[in-house]
């Protein structure tokens, strides 16, 4: 090895960067959707995602907007398994306590980002 090459590892796009930024590109190529129902609160989607995914109250609040008017939003990316993890937990959180009618979790899936 020629300790004087510089020349960096180039991405598949083209992109020159060193080799643990292409690392961490590679482990965070996953993401976990959350899907709207009319059966859950704002206030149980902030909770939740402030619990599972450590997002901030202000940050879970947009993405409780967000899923209410598109019907999904993205709330954590990372490698496979941590996305499947998260996922799991936001699938088997339970029902929102607020609402009579709410009788189990929101839905949620793992996407390649």
């Amino acid at each position: 090895m020629n300790p004087k090459n510089t020349t960096q590892p180039v991405s598949p796009e083209g992109q020159t960067g060193t080799l643990e930024q292409e690392q961490t590109k590679v482990a965070r190529h996953w993401k976990v959707i959350l899907y709207n129902d009319e059966d859950h609160t704002y206030d149980y989607v902030v909770d939740l995602l402030v619990a599972v995914c450590g997002m901030a109250k202000e940050q879970a609040f947009r993405c409780a907007v967000e899923v209410d008017m598109t019907g999904r939003t993205t709330v954590f990316y990372g490698n496979k398994e941590e996305c499947t993890l998260r996922s799991g937990k936001i699938n088997t959180w339970g029902a929102d306590h607020r609402l009579l009618r709410s009788r189990g979790s929101m839905n949620s899936a793992v996407e390649p980002s």
